[in-house]
């Protein structure tokens, strides 16, 4: 996991691990592409974070490296560094929300295959990916009633975001919703 220095990361671990899966944190400024490469990752996830895509270490060059060589998950921030890697404008949101329980709707594809729908899910942002102009490699997988993108699936490799926190405990699973992601990486041939 990249930590984007966030107060959920390790929250996000403990739910990982409950997983059964194998997590290492690295720093968003404290690991290069060639340590990465060394540990050879399973998969990559970013973490959530208190700034901008812009302001997030190595996280933009991860995503550019390792497109199509290995899963990669993003979390909120993790999320907005996807859309931004892959060209999408990061907005600020219709207005701040953190800490709020918000529904959601999705197209019980990817992450959200079999979650409830709408599905509440707790929210810490201030920015967005933009809905508008979004690339034809992009899947909108969930959104709000207003629109605003609360998730979107690479429909070539397996990259997936989530803008909420799974690991938030008002969300509702949370914890399916990453298992969903994990036990897609293990099928043959995977691809979100």
């Amino acid at each position: 996991m990249i930590d984007n220095y966030d107060s959920f990361t390790y929250n996000l671990v403990q739910y990982l691990e409950g997983l059964n899966e194998k997590v290492i944190v690295k720093r968003n400024d404290k690991i290069t592409i060639d340590e990465i490469v060394l540990m050879k990752p399973a998969m990559i996830v970013l973490s959530p974070g208190p700034c901008t895509p812009n302001e997030s270490g190595i996280c933009l060059e991860v995503v550019d490296y390792f497109k199509g060589k290995i899963p990669i998950l993003g979390i909120c921030l993790g999320h907005q560094i996807i859309g931004q890697a892959f060209g999408c404008k990061i907005v600020k949101a219709q207005e701040p929300v953190h800490g709020k329980v918000h529904a959601i709707t999705h197209n019980n594809r990817g992450v959200f295959q079999g979650l409830n729908n709408p599905l509440k899910v707790t929210r810490y942002h201030s920015l967005v990916v933009e809905n508008k102009e979004i690339p034809d490699f992009f899947e909108v997988t969930a959104q709000t009633n207003e629109g605003e993108i609360m998730g979107l699936r690479h429909r070539e490799y397996k990259i997936e975001g989530v803008q909420f926190h799974p690991e938030a405990i008002l969300t509702e699973m949370g914890m399916e919703l990453l298992d969903n992601f994990f036990q897609s990486t293990k099928e043959k041939d995977a691809r979100c």
